[in-house]
């Protein structure tokens, strides 16, 4: 039997409204407390951590206990300290890896903990609720949301007995399983209040709920393959199969509407007064540009699983970067890549989806994997924005199908040449679709499987035959 700590953990997203008035400023007062609470816990332990001989675990806090409980509830006292905790180990665990130098994943320096605004700029509205404390109760005809305060406020709003502050929920749960600590944020730029309900989940059931959002799933009683994944910021996902399937998904397009968004924040920033960093405004535009940049990479993974579960394939060689950015990448394209396209975001995302179908997921160095050819072996190449040619053998290819073909050949051995394989050729695009769009809905089948436009090779400091994936 599992122990629940050794359950995994899905989160479902809502948006909540209190059902009165008298709820909203009970429920704005007692997020409005977390944030002192917080910030003051975290001072402690930043006053141990900066001393010669200090420790963040002997931080004293248990007075603050009496200081917020009137307010918050002791329970959510209690939680607001076990995510301050969590948050320090979590810099410790970084830390660690950044003094590894066998490790190379952490690169910068981690911070520690930081506050939740300050008195002077404001506070975060950030709450918590532990699991046994909040009610959620659907319903076809409207959801709803409760959970208790401490005395103080259930006097000052004059709650009857046993009365809790009640929520309209907006959303419904996509996973099922026992209750998780309870976050809710209340989201200025937007004006909504978010509600975060993670849930545990037994092992065996993950995959059960997951795949209720999938029309294939693995056949084990047919051969399973195996396929490869190239990465990148200007292509999302290249994917070769072992029986030479061929996908790719284009990021130029999406990168080009994240780049108009990231223009028209400048814009706004610098029309801003000296003493002025943001506004609600900008914070909007910022919210809005991640939320359709993660959109779109979520869809593109949830749609590569499908296509591979369709083709029964069960390992997944996936291109490691790390070794690549640190050697290769410009200052213009690690901006790119950190602000709209997060490799340890990507890999973390086809790992998590890929290995709740069944598809396992194997991290391999990627390096070189683009400078050979995979058809004879030569580095006598060249590279174009998306396409690649072989001076010995003359093939024609996607640069990021090839990077694909090399890492799946480095571990399966040698194999046919894939379908598809140019970056711009009609008869290269098969009916069901080898290169993929997505327009802002939906990842789509590509005109033509159309050559998206290169990078300025010029701004990446380093030569077209040498640029990453």
């Amino acid at each position: 039997m599992f122990r629940v700590s050794e359950r995994p953990r899905r989160t479902n997203e809502y948006t909540a409204d209190p059902t009165s008035e008298r709820y909203r400023q009970c429920l704005f007062e007692w997020l409005a407390a977390h944030a002192p609470l917080w910030n003051q816990l975290t001072y402690r332990r930043r006053q141990e951590y900066f001393a010669e001989d200090g420790d963040v675990w002997d931080a004293e806090y248990a007075d603050l206990y009496d200081e917020y409980a009137p307010i918050l509830g002791k329970a959510a006292c209690q939680q607001l300290a076990r995510k301050n905790s969590e948050a320090w180990r979590s810099h410790f665990r970084l830390l660690g890896q950044y003094y590894d130098d066998t490790d190379p994943t952490i690169t910068d320096k981690p911070s520690p903990p930081g506050y939740w605004g300050t008195r002077e700029e404001g506070y975060e509205l950030h709450g918590l609720v532990r699991n046994d404390l909040y009610e959620l109760d659907w319903d076809e005809d409207g959801s709803t949301l409760e959970f208790g305060v401490g005395d103080v406020l259930e006097e000052k709003y004059d709650f009857a007995y046993q009365e809790r502050i009640t929520l309209d929920v907006r959303g419904n749960p996509h996973w099922e399983g026992e209750d998780a600590r309870l976050e809710l944020v209340y989201d200025e730029a937007a004006d909504v209040l978010r509600v975060t309900h993670p849930v545990r989940i037994r092992p065996d059931h993950v995959q059960e709920q997951r795949l209720d959002g999938f029309t294939h799933t693995l056949d084990p009683e047919n051969t399973t393959h195996a396929a490869a994944i190239d990465v990148g910021a200007n292509n999302t996902l290249a994917i070769v199969t072992e029986q030479g399937d061929t996908a790719v998904y284009h990021a130029r397009p999406e990168f080009e509407r994240f780049q108009t968004l990231s223009d028209r924040i400048a814009a706004l920033q610098s029309e801003l007064p000296d003493d002025q960093y943001t506004s609600t405004r900008i914070q909007r535009l910022y919210d809005e540009r991640g939320e359709k940049r993660d959109h779109s990479r979520d869809a593109a993974v949830k749609h590569a699983a499908e296509w591979l579960l369709a083709r029964n394939v069960d390992t997944v060689y996936v291109g490691d970067l790390t070794d690549v950015l640190e050697t290769h990448w410009s200052a213009t394209i690690n901006t790119k890549s950190h602000a709209f396209w997060s490799h340890r975001q990507l890999l973390d995302r086809l790992e998590l989806t890929f290995g709740d179908v069944g598809i396992s997921v194997e991290a391999v160095s990627e390096a070189g994997s683009s400078s050979e050819c995979p058809d004879c072996g030569s580095d006598d190449i060249s590279r174009d924005g998306d396409s690649f040619r072989c001076q010995d053998c003359e093939l024609d290819a996607h640069s990021d199908i090839v990077g694909a073909w090399n890492l799946l050949q480095n571990e399966i051995g040698p194999m046919a040449r894939p379908a598809a394989l140019s970056a711009g050729r009609q008869r290269d695009a098969p009916s069901d679709g080898a290169y993929w769009e997505w327009n802002g809905h939906d990842w789509l089948p590509a005109r033509f499987g159309k050559q998206t436009r290169p990078l300025d090779q010029t701004s990446l400091g380093k030569p077209a035959s040498s640029q990453p994936g």
